[in-house]
């Protein structure tokens, strides 16, 4: 039996037949905006409000969300932006705490998530030989992804608040400045760049440029030059515009990734002999192909036969 090389099978595990992310558009990423704005309004909205209700919700939400994207066979607009917007609250509350519980300064913790996604990076690309968003068709390379977006979450969180805070630039001018450093891989993209390097450049940014709007719009003038609007309006608000525009997505269905199609796994050389579930099965037409290849050797050989006795 023939078998597919190493190098270029898709591997999914069990349980998964499609693609686990959605494709990228542009209402990916207005939605992947707004749910870092979200997420930074609705923990520090729940800190203020009550820190144990802020813990549960924001690490109980996490688990349920985290558990349900990855328990579903394939995208699904609703649960996978359920998850976003639970990582969202949940690095954002990680973040909060290493910086006030160690009391190391803000870019000693941005450093630190810096740090922690380049490494994410890194593990990821040695271990599946990609960062593309495409190949997210096996439970171990979701992991990679969802590991890697919670560390995103978390250096969005410290980086916005080293920017609006720390470096005393205020919300609205540091919302201004991320809105201009995420044109940078958007044009580079266009000028023939990579797509992913330029993804992943983008994707980091969002979380910055998300929160500082949402801090602006939330917090008192006091407080980074803000409007004071509260954190609590800002988070319904922006739950509410997500979910409506998730449910444009579901409803048009141009979110979800096209011709990802699983290759069932082969185990490789020397892995066994004996009977496997993971073997290639016989399809109906096997048998008929097969037939078919037999008589047109027997008539070659017939041929050739004849053409010999005439001589």
């Amino acid at each position: 039996m023939t078998r597919t090389p190493r190098l270029f099978r898709l591997l999914p595990s069990p349980g998964i037949t499609a693609a686990k992310v959605p494709e990228i558009t542009v209402l990916f990423w207005v939605v992947k905006v707004l749910t870092t704005g979200m997420g930074e309004a609705a923990s520090d909205y729940l800190g203020e409000t009550n820190l144990i209700l802020g813990g549960v919700v924001g690490v109980g939400g996490f688990v349920l969300a985290l558990r349900l994207q990855l328990r579903a066979e394939r995208y699904r607009a609703p649960v996978y932006w359920f998850c976003v917007s639970m990582i969202a609250v949940f690095g954002t509350i990680l973040a909060d705490v290493l910086h006030v519980a160690s009391g190391l300064p803000l870019w000693a913790t941005s450093a630190l998530y810096a740090l922690a996604v380049v490494v994410m990076f890194t593990w990821w690309r040695r271990s599946e030989g990609t960062l593309d968003v495409h190949s997210i068709t096996t439970v171990r390379r979701e992991r990679f992804y969802w590991a890697t977006v919670l560390a995103t979450f978390a250096l969005g969180t410290a980086v916005g608040d080293l920017t609006g805070l720390a470096m005393h630039l205020g919300f609205l001018p540091s919302g201004l400045l991320f809105t201009a450093a995420i044109a940078v891989p958007l044009l580079a993209w266009r000028a023939g760049a990579s797509p992913i390097a330029t993804f992943w450049a983008a994707y980091v940014l969002t979380r910055p440029l998300g929160a500082s709007f949402a801090d602006w719009l939330g917090k008192e003038h006091s407080i980074g030059a803000g409007l004071g609007l509260g954190d609590g309006p800002v988070t319904l608000v922006a739950i509410v515009l997500i979910a409506v525009l998730v449910a444009v997505m579901v409803r048009r269905g141009d979110d979800v990734q096209r011709g990802v199609a699983p290759v069932a796994d082969i185990p490789p050389p020397g892995a066994g002999s004996g009977p496997s579930t993971n073997r290639k099965r016989s399809e109906p037409g096997d048998a008929t192909v097969e037939r078919a290849r037999h008589a047109l050797s027997d008539a070659s050989t017939s041929e050739r036969h004849d053409d010999g006795v005439t001589r």
